[in-house]
């Protein structure tokens, strides 16, 4: 048995590395632009999920 793809828990989820990842790493990242890059990120990746869902309905 198959299940889909959650498009929305899986770009999340890669963003929230990304950035982690980005932290542990020298020098320190500007925290407005990483804050700014977040709401950009789980918007876009809400969006997908969004579009994603539209389609597997069709």
């Amino acid at each position: 048995m198959r299940h889909r793809t959650d498009w929305l828990s899986l770009l999340s989820g890669l963003l929230f590395v990304g950035i982690g990842i980005r932290y542990l790493t020298p020098p320190a990242p500007d925290t407005l632009i990483m804050a700014l890059i977040l709401l950009f990120g789980l918007g876009l990746a809400g969006f997908i999920g969004i579009i994603a869902k539209a389609v597997r309905k069709r």
